[in-house]
Order: structure tokens, then sequence, then C-alpha cells
């Protein structure tokens, strides 16, 4: 691709990114439903635990339970 073709792709992708960003405002999420009912918040250990810690484990204990069940097999 030359040169002309890589700016024209490049400012197409920007325009794009740019015109995304712009149309979605969260101004709208302000505004509470009829029915809305959040529920309370998560401390900063809880979301931790929640989005990190959970999925590190569940990681691990998969690739243990592979590594355990490919290592019991004898290979050819």
């Amino acid at each position: 691709m030359d040169k002309k073709n890589a700016m024209r792709a490049g400012a197409v992708a920007a325009g794009t990114t740019l015109m995304m960003l712009l149309m979605s405002s969260p101004a709208l999420a302000l505004t509470r439903d009829d029915g809305d009912d959040p529920g309370p918040g998560l401390s900063v250990l809880d979301t931790l635990g929640l989005f990190v810690l959970a999925p590190l484990v569940l990681f691990a204990v998969i690739a243990g339970l592979v590594m355990v069940l490919n290592k019991s097999k004898k290979q050819a």
C-alpha cells in the first residue's frame, strides 16, 4: 500500500473513531427510568475481587486441570 492510501485509511479510521466518540454521549445515563432500582454499590475490595481475583482463580483452576489431565496420559 502506498503512502497516499495509508494516509487515507488512517484519516477514515480517525474520523470514524472521533464521530463514534462524539455521538455516544453519556448525558442520558443520568436520567432515572421508572422502576430503576440500582441497589447498593460495590466497595473497592469487592470490585477487585469480582473483576480481578475471580477470573485469575478461574484461569488457574482451568489451567491446573488441563495440566493434570494432560500429564496423566502417556505420550507415544
